[in-house]
């Protein structure tokens, strides 16, 4: 897929952990931004395929979400509003808001969640406050893993959901 796979760097499992965790959450996150790479506003917002309506747009928005939360909500404790107020995680689509603005958003957040994790333990910790998992102290190396995944499976989505626009496959 161009315009991608020369931005993503592996892992080569020789580094410390903080750094190989560090480069697995980069490696997906650049996976993410190059599934939209060479797309319009109008095909970032073209769903996978009925009845979902699961599309790029959204995947950005809610990846945008997942960052405010696990950094700056859980980890740092800071109280901050959603970043979209559709009450769906970010996968509602808003007719003002294009491709350009939710990647904005969403490199806003991963810069200010490196921010609040440089330098910090992996066993430091933080403390959800809300949902079926309030109260649950979590360390930074938990949330690094649970990015890790949450990035890996909606890059699995944003895969499908790129091939069924313009039939782009691969990394």
């Amino acid at each position: 897929m161009a315009g991608g796979p020369e931005r993503r760097h592996l892992s080569l499992g020789r580094e410390a952990v903080p750094a190989m965790l560090e480069s697995w959450l980069a490696f997906h996150r650049a996976t993410l931004e190059s599934k939209c790479v060479g797309l319009d506003d109008g095909q970032v917002r073209l769903a996978s395929a009925a009845p979902s309506e699961l599309t790029l747009l959204g995947l950005v928005q809610h990846l945008a979400e997942v960052e405010r939360n696990w950094f700056q909500s859980v980890f740092a404790g800071l109280d901050v509003p959603a970043l979209y107020e559709d009450g769906a995680g970010g996968y509602a689509l808003d007719p003002e808001r294009g491709l350009d603005e939710a990647l904005a958003d969403w490199r806003r957040e991963v810069e200010r969640g490196r921010e609040l994790s440089d330098g910090r333990s992996l066993d430091d910790t933080g403390r959800i406050a809300a949902g079926p998992m309030a109260g649950l102290e979590v360390s930074l190396r938990w949330i690094l893993v649970h990015l890790i995944e949450e990035y890996a499976r909606h890059n699995g989505h944003a895969d499908i959901v790129r091939e069924r626009i313009d039939g782009a496959t691969g990394a």
